[in-house]
Parts: C-alpha cells; structure tokens; sequence
C-alpha cells in the first residue's frame, strides 16, 4: 500500500511468490540485494550476458560442423557421432541454440547498453499543456453521482483541450463524459490533431491513421491492447509516432526510429511476440514451449557434461 496516498501499488499471493523465485527472479538477476542497486545490476546483466552469447554461438558452431546431413554420415548413418548426455547436448543445441542465442542476446540487450535505443520523448513542457491547457470547469458532483453510479473510478482529463470524465467500471467498461454537461461526449479527432501538432511543432505532420486492430508498435502480448487508436507520424528528426486514445485525447505511447529499432531486436527476440502468433494461441504458446524445452535440455546437459569434464 502507498503511505502516501492509501492506493493498493501491488498484490501478490503466496504461489505467486514462489513462482517469482524460480522464474523472475533468476531470470532477471533479482535478488533484493543485487536491484537495490540500479547501476550494479546492470553491470552484472551486461558482464553476465556477454560470455554465456559467446559461449552459446561457440557450441552452435561446433553443434553444425559434427552433423552430417547428407551422403557421408557417422557409422549405422547417424547424423550426429555422440551417444548419452552429448546426444542430448547436441540434438537439443541444434533444436533450440539459435532461439537461447537469441533470447540471451536479447537479454543482454534488455539494459540498453551503450544507451544505443535510448528513445526521445515530446518535451515535457509541450506536453503538460497538451494534457492540461485551459482552466478545468467546476465539476456538477451531485450530477456527477447520478451519471457515474456504478463506477469505481472517475477521472478528469483535459487532453487535447477537451474536460472530460471517464468512468471506468468493474467489468472494465469505460464510459467518457462532458466535463461540464455530464453527457456522453468524446474528443474529436481534430482537436486532438491540432494539439498534438504542438507537441512536435517544429515537424511536419505526416500521416493519421485510425487503428482499429493491433499493428507491429501497439500491440499486447496474449490479447488485445485499447483499439481504436490514432497513430500520428512526425517528419522529426527522431521520426516520432504517437498512439492517442481517440476517445479522450490521451497519448498512450510515444515510439520514435530507436525505439521501433529495439521492438525487432528486444522484443521479437526475446518474446517471439508478432501478432500473428499471439493472436492465434495456442500457436505462441506451443512455440515458447518447445524452445524452452529444448533451452533447458541443451542448458542442463551442458552443465552436466562440463561438471562432469572438470572433475575428470
């Protein structure tokens, strides 16, 4: 809980606790010790990852060149010259090395380094009159009771120049209102235009899209994200695309030329996340899972087999 404010910040439960500290946690080099310190644990992530990519691309190679595929295989025509634990490192390593190249290339550059994706965002001055440029209107909260019955939550926004209330519900229904009728309203798509242009004013506006389904940069991983959108494209320097709820005027995400850059060579690397498989589960899911499988075996088996040589 805040102590601040009283707002619930996180909740976790017992099993979601011990799932962390055999997924998460390993998985990002959490332990509380270690991300108490920003600048340590990532040096750790950039010095962690860099061996084990080197490592990884080393067994690859050598996992290709001890496959014969064709005429000339080992004895009784196998494809591969190793029995036991090797047999498993090698099938496995070449089932699933080049998706554990990737996931820890991608991992390694999850902490940005060198800061070679570091994205721009609109400055910061534009963009608080952008989210609040006029004098907010005197709020009918008796009225306010009557229209919003049932909601849990009752925001008031002024984007784009627009007073709005949005209510939003249990089911996670939203309903926009006119800040001062109390009507149902919305922001219109040429207030939001014009404002935004503010927000990149030394750049030509080039494009306006309406989204009503997911593209490469809007998107969400195992469902779908708020649809429609207005993606707006600047002639920046930096190429910056907004993503503005049509509804309220509100700008959801900023992406510039870096960013769009590092949703190939993160995200797609590291999630396997194009629409076309999330959208279509289990499709994903299979994916996922049998690259981790063989992820696991190749990593088990390796750590076994150089246990094993070190001791010998």
């Amino acid at each position: 809980m805040s102590s601040n404010t009283g707002a619930v910040v996180q909740v976790t439960t017992r099993r979601e606790r011990f799932w962390n500290w055999l997924g998460s946690v390993p998985h990002w080099f959490y332990p509380t010790v270690l991300r108490q310190d920003q600048t340590a644990w990532r040096q750790v992530v950039l010095w962690v990852s860099g061996p084990c990519i080197a490592a990884a691309f080393a067994g690859m190679w050598i996992g290709i060149l001890r496959t014969r595929i064709g005429a000339r295989r080992f004895k009784g025509g196998r494809m591969t010259p190793y029995n036991g634990w090797m047999l498993w490192h090698h099938v496995a390593g070449l089932v699933g090395g080049l998706s554990l190249i990737a996931w820890i290339f991608s991992g390694w550059l999850s902490v940005d380094p060198g800061h070679l994706f570091r994205g721009t965002k609109p400055d910061e001055a534009a963009m608080r009159i952008y989210q609040a440029s006029d004098p907010m209107p005197d709020l009918a909260l008796d009225r306010l009771r009557i229209a919003g019955e049932g909601a849990v939550i009752a925001q008031l926004t002024d984007h784009a120049g627009t007073p709005l209330v949005l209510l939003s519900y249990h089911d996670g229904r939203r309903v926009v209102l006119n800040a001062v009728t109390l009507a149902p309203s919305q922001a219109t798509e040429v207030a939001i235009v014009r404002a935004a242009r503010q927000l990149e004013s030394a750049a030509p506006l080039l494009s306006v899209h309406r989204l009503t389904a997911p593209d490469a940069y809007w998107y969400a991983v195992g469902t779908r994200p708020h649809l429609p959108v207005l993606q707006l494209r600047f002639a920046d320097p930096a190429q910056t695309w907004l993503y503005i709820d049509p509804a309220t005027g509100e700008v959801l995400r900023t992406v510039d030329e870096r960013q769009r850059t590092y949703r190939w060579v993160f995200d797609l690397l590291h999630k396997w996340d194009l629409n076309t498989l999330t959208l279509h589960r289990p499709a994903w899911d299979g994916l996922i899972w049998l690259f981790s499988i063989a992820g696991v075996l190749t990593s088990i088996s390796g750590v076994w087999l150089g246990w094993k040589r070190l001791i010998r």
